[in-house]
């Protein structure tokens, strides 16, 4: 039972108050190095839920996600986006060298839908990164979502509405985005497994706008046959 116990211990999920273990989790770094210090050098973690929480879209979210679209497109790895707020402008993508043959956009009907889509696309094995942008979500659904990204072990990156800051989340990384006076971005820390929060830092974004247009383009509609209903 004590081998067992001190076994728990050891894993970064399970945090203790009064100490402060480095995580061995595997993790993407965001490439904005002010933001990878203040994540302990990691960045965006694997095989867990992150969650970017801001007020309203288009204040340079999009701009933090751009190294990762980049290294996973490149790779072969596919990233997906689910119902996000505009259609993504693929000309300002391509012009940051993102292969666009790995880029999809699905737009789904209703929650269960959502739920269903964002499970099986974190599962995948072609999953490189899933962006996604639901509306609510239940704490258990959020726990849903987590034992899913766990299984597929890519990056899941849930955009949510900074009021949702209050509820508690199983989500490893939990991140507060405002926009700052010099046309960047402010990120404070809420959560990271195996630390403490807190840590913020400001962010130069070369470009604000561009990546989201509201022009239609393709998209993947649902629902899909053997969604959960």
């Amino acid at each position: 039972m004590s081998e067992l116990l001190e076994t728990l211990l050891q894993d970064a999920r399970v945090w203790q108050g009064h100490t402060h273990k480095r995580t061995t989790q595997m993790a993407e770094p965001t490439n904005y190095q002010a933001l990878d210090n203040q994540l302990g050098g990691l960045g965006w973690p694997r095989g867990a839920l992150s969650e970017c929480l801001l007020d309203t879209p288009g204040i340079g979210e999009l701009q933090l996600l751009i190294p990762l679209i980049q290294r996973f497109s490149q790779a072969g790895k596919t990233v997906f986006w689910l119902n996000p707020p505009h259609i993504p402008y693929t000309p300002a993508l391509a012009r940051e060298n993102i292969s666009l043959d790995q880029v999809i956009l699905i737009h789904t009907e209703d929650r269960n839908d959502f739920l269903w889509t964002l499970e099986n696309c974190l599962r995948s094995p072609v999953t490189g990164l899933v962006m996604a942008w639901p509306e609510e979500l239940a704490a258990r659904e959020v726990r849903r979502l987590q034992l899913a990204a766990e299984a597929g072990s890519n990056v899941c990156v849930l955009f949510r509405e900074r009021r949702h800051i209050r509820q508690n989340s199983p989500a490893a990384l939990r991140l507060e985005l405002e926009p700052d006076d010099q046309q960047g971005l402010k990120v404070k820390v809420v959560k990271r497994r195996g630390s403490w929060p807190g840590q913020h830092c400001s962010l130069a974004m070369a470009h604000r706008a561009g990546l989201l247009q509201q022009t239609p383009a393709c998209v993947l509609q649902g629902p899909w046959s053997g969604s959960a209903r």
